[in-house]
């Protein structure tokens, strides 16, 4: 990397440390904007859910599909339920949400305050008497930071259910037999990491994109390269949030 390209990292990233500290400034302060924080965690969660839904059947689904010709030939095909749930809950599914998230819910972020700036919408609500960074910014992070755990509860029971359909491809299992195969594996310790980590995936995803969309300038094609830059690096946050959760949680396997 270029020592210009490192300087505009770290001025970036310094920018990005303030622009979260003025969050939790403003965040415990009141006034609170309970109504727009409904509005929001409505539009980020129920309008994410056909998605992720639908990412999580597939990825149950194909993992299984694909792990099956593996555990024939190591002669533990019964395993299968179980190896593929803990994968799915441990690790692929909260990933892949999160990166489903951080495409839709990042860019839409960036994209709506982006164009909110540069049409002058935050400077008429700031004159107006109403705290556009209150209004704008926090409803959006918290929403994201409560509802991406949400979503990502409810894309491990689909992703199970398309292991199930995976399964009986090849086979036939009832699903009481499957269920109580996943569970004789997978317990708390397994979930709870997964549900952590999916909360700072909501905090990253949300207060990049509320920060590309709030800092935007140079008119209609800066918006498009604040939606662009903000699903780019959700998704590198994503993957480094992922990688410390990850060497945090082998650190207290072995405590």
């Amino acid at each position: 990397m270029k020592p210009k390209g490192i300087k505009s990292f770290l001025n970036e990233a310094g920018e990005i440390s303030a622009f979260t500290g003025k969050f939790f400034k403003e965040a415990f302060l009141p006034p609170y904007e309970v109504n727009e924080l409904l509005r929001q965690s409505f539009e980020i969660g129920y309008r994410s859910l056909p998605l992720v839904t639908l990412t999580a059947f597939i990825m149950g689904l194909v993992i299984t599909i694909q792990s099956q010709p593996s555990m024939e030939a190591f002669g533990a095909e019964s395993w299968l339920p179980s190896v593929v749930s803990v994968s799915l809950v441990r690790e692929i599914v909260p990933v892949i949400s999160a990166l489903i998230c951080a495409g839709k819910i990042g860019s839409g972020i960036g994209a709506e305050l982006g164009s909110m700036n540069v049409t002058e919408q935050i400077d008429a609500m700031e004159v107006s008497g109403t705290n556009p960074f209150k209004y704008l910014v926090v409803t959006r992070v918290v929403s994201a930071t409560l509802m991406l755990p949400m979503l990502i509860l409810f894309a491990d029971t689909i992703s199970l259910y398309g292991a199930f359909i995976g399964v009986n491809m090849k086979q036939v299992i009832s699903f009481h037999l499957f269920t109580n195969q996943v569970f004789e594996k997978l317990n708390f310790t397994d979930l709870l990491p997964s549900i952590t980590k999916s909360f700072f995936f909501g905090f990253a995803i949300a207060i990049i994109g509320c920060y590309k969309g709030y800092t935007t300038r140079n008119g209609t094609e800066g918006v498009g390269k604040a939606a662009n830059s903000a699903v780019v690096i959700s998704t590198f946050a994503v993957f480094i949030i992922d990688l410390l959760a990850a060497q945090l949680a082998g650190i207290f396997h072995y405590l």
